[in-house]
Formats: structure tokens, sequence, C-alpha cells
């Protein structure tokens, strides 16, 4: 019998070192790419471009019509497209494999409060999901804990790497916490009444929230004899170094949760979901908050929201000055974060400017998760994350990437999805 065990865990094994793929070599001769159109990410294009890169770094983007020495292998891309690599804000990437699977399954912790778990530690950079983000552009993401009132402390990686001290881009860069609701329904499985109503434990549980704050401040300006893990993880949200994600949805949560924030001395702010923010946007932009939108193909949460508001807050938000990005939240999200650009695209067939759509995944994003420096856009000294396209990537039709790059990597758009397409793509090829 363990003859028999040994095989069948032997097997396995090898089976998925099989299916991983390695990682692509540090960049050592520098790449060209001439004659695409190029997308910087921050609103501009350049037609007939020349965009040059060594050593992990943007050394040049400009025109091909620039009279400039081309360096190491010159690559063709006329008739193509080249972009910023995309940014899943959000995402539970690397934290879940298989939903059935308990052991796979990583993305919450036991208890409410939580600021000291770290989503990065359970970052699997081996998941076969992680992979199929690759081949629609989708190169990097915020690795994002769910649950209790405290998720824990999300971490931005890339998505190409050996484990995941090699895949961080920016360790520990925000706290993610759940807002609650004002209202609540009855529980109709049991014969409660389901309508909506006004929630009488809402400012109880406000309460709670800013108890829990204030101690973790007081804490921190004591002598800390005592060691308190929760507290301490949170001190990078009153000296600026972390950001606060807050998930809220509604005009009255979100001021009040960027207003108790604030009160209680949180200095960058987040909000994510941010159904309702149309109505608070002056508070938005007057205290700098960026929102990180869900994918648009979902019903509004409220009967009195028009029938396409989930597809044009986009341009709303926009128009009024708030800095937009879009995450992934919900139902099979680890699965639809590939499908980010097609949501991106869902946006700009309802109002909003294709590049500004593009700053979505890019600039945007960038910004709010404070990588602005590193990656984003089409910049001298930015990291070469960035890929070549056949056509239109915010289009599933155009998206076709031909050459892909993380830090100048020239990796891999193999997955186990391609290999099975290929495998079985003749199987009924008929006369």
């Amino acid at each position: 019998m363990k003859k028999i065990i040994y095989s069948v865990l032997f097997f396995f094994l090898i089976g998925n070192i099989n299916a991983q793929q390695t990682p692509a070599d540090k960049q050592t001769t520098a790449i060209t790419i001439e004659g695409a159109t190029a997308h910087l990410g921050n609103g501009q294009v350049i037609e007939n471009s020349l965009l040059m890169f060594s050593d992990g770094k943007i050394t040049f983007v400009g025109s091909a019509m620039a009279k400039i020495a081309r360096q190491g292998t010159v690559i063709n891309a006329k008739g193509h497209h080249v972009y910023p690599g995309f940014i899943a804000a959000n995402a539970t990437l690397g934290l879940v494999e298989i939903d059935a699977v308990k052991a796979s399954d990583d993305q919450r912790e036991i208890g409410t409060t939580n600021p000291h778990i770290r989503s990065l530690i359970a970052y699997n950079a081996e998941s076969k999901v992680v992979e199929s983000m690759r081949p629609n552009g989708v190169l990097m993401a915020q690795i994002t804990p769910r649950g209790g009132t405290v998720s824990g402390t999300s971490s931005i990686v890339q998505l190409d790497a050996w484990n995941w001290e090699d895949a961080a881009l920016k360790v520990d860069d925000a706290i993610h916490m759940n807002w609650p609701g004002s209202f609540t329904s009855g529980r109709w499985w049991l014969g409660e009444d389901p309508a909506l109503k006004a929630d009488p434990k809402y400012a109880d549980n406000i309460n709670n929230i800013k108890s829990y704050f204030i101690d973790a401040k007081n804490y921190l300006a004591g002598s800390r004899e005592t060691t308190h893990l929760p507290y301490q993880a949170m001190e990078g949200l009153f000296n600026g170094s972390q950001k606060l994600f807050i998930h809220v949805s509604g005009e009255r949560e979100i001021t009040d949760a960027v207003t108790i924030a604030k009160d209680l001395g949180v200095k960058n702010i987040v909000v994510v979901h941010g159904e309702g923010a149309e109505s608070v946007a002056d508070l938005l932009v007057k205290n700098n908050i960026g929102v990180v939108l869900d994918r648009p193909h979902r019903n509004p949460n409220s009967e009195d929201d028009a029938y396409d508001y989930t597809y044009t807050i986009a341009k709303v938000l926009t128009d009024k000055g708030v800095l937009v990005s879009l995450g992934m939240e919900g139902q099979m999200e680890r699965m639809n974060t590939r499908n980010l650009p097609f949501y991106a695209g869902t946006f700009a067939a309802h109002g909003l400017d294709k590049e500004v759509a593009l700053q979505l995944l890019t600039s945007n994003t960038a910004k709010i998760l404070g990588i602005d420096d590193m990656v984003g856009t089409l910049e001298v000294g930015k990291d070469a994350t960035l890929f070549v396209s056949k056509g239109d990537a915010l289009d599933m039709r155009g998206n076709q990437l031909t050459k892909a790059y993380i830090q100048g990597r020239d990796i891999s758009l193999e997955t186990h999805q391609t290999k099975l397409w290929k495998r079985y793509a003749n199987k009924y090829k008929t006369e």
C-alpha cells in the first residue's frame, strides 16, 4: 500500500513540475521594437514608434523616424501595437488554485481584524491560473486578502517568478478594510422580510472600527513593551508609508469611511468598489482619493440606478476628476482577471475615450498602487514591462500577443490552456 501511495505522489509531483513554466532569464541583450503603434499608457500614442530597452529598463521611446542607432535585437513590429504591461488591482491571483480544494485556498484568515496577515507569503508563483494571465497582457497584480473587517495586507507582484520573493514588486503596499453597510435585509430563508432597511447596528460597527484604530495609535505611541502584531502592522497607515484600501459602496458609507479615516490620522486612502462615488466625487478629489472600480459586466446594486450604471460609471467619475482604476473581485474573480483588458474596453464602448480606458489598467493603477515610478507607462527609466499585440489589446479580437517582457525578460506566453488548445486543435480536422 505504501508503495502505491508513494508512486501516486511521485507522478503527481512530476506532472506538476512538467506543467510549470520556467521563469525567463534576466535580460542580457538590448531589444529594439520598431514600427508599432505605441500606446504609452498616459493618453499619448506614437504612430510608427521606436522603443528600446536594456538591462530591464526602457532607454528610448519616440518616433521610428528618429536618427538614432538601433540597439541589440531589432523586432519589426509594423502593423502591431505595443503597450505597458497591464496591472490587476484588488486581485486574489495565486491565493486560490481550486475553490473546492481547501488546501489550495489561502485568501482569508480566521478572525475579523487581521492587519498583520500578509498575502504575499501565501502567493503561489507557480499557479496555473497566474500563468494564464500573461497571454492577455496582464503582467502585474496587487495580491489582496479577503474577509473580515480588516482583511490583511496586500503586496504587488509581477507574474513571472520562481517564488513570492522573486515576484515581489512592492511589499505590503496597503491594508484592506471592509466598511459596514448602513442597510441590511432579512433572511428570507428563515421567513424574515427580505426588504432593505436601515441597519440598527451600523453606528456600533463604526464605533468598533474607530476604537480599534485609536487603540492601535495609542499602542504605537506608547512604550510597546508588549508585542502586538496587529497594531504594529498598522503603523504604515499613520506615517504615510502604507495606504488604506476601504472596500465600500454607498454615498453615506463612502462619506463616513473617508471622513472617519482622515480623522483617525490615516494619510493615504483608496476606495474600492465605490458604487455611489459619483455623488461624493468632490470629497474624493479634495482628499486625493482614487477609486478601484469593479468590472462592468454586472447588475447595479440599487434599483434606482440606471440600467447601464456599471458601464458608464468610469466615465462619470473620470469627468469629475476622480482617479479611476479597475480591479477584480466577485464570482470567479481569479479566472476572470485575464479579461481585465476587455472590461476596460467595455468602459470605452460606453463613452470613455479608448486611451483613457487604457489608463485604468496602466498609469492610473500604478499611481493608485504607488508604483508609478517603476511601471504603468512607456517612459525612459521605467521597467521594460510591456507587450506587443497584433491589434487593439482592449478588444478580444485584437488582443493577440506576439511578445511580452517583464523587466526586460522575454517571458513565455505558453500556458496549460494553450498547450491543450494545440493538442486538440486538429483532433477533428476534416478533409
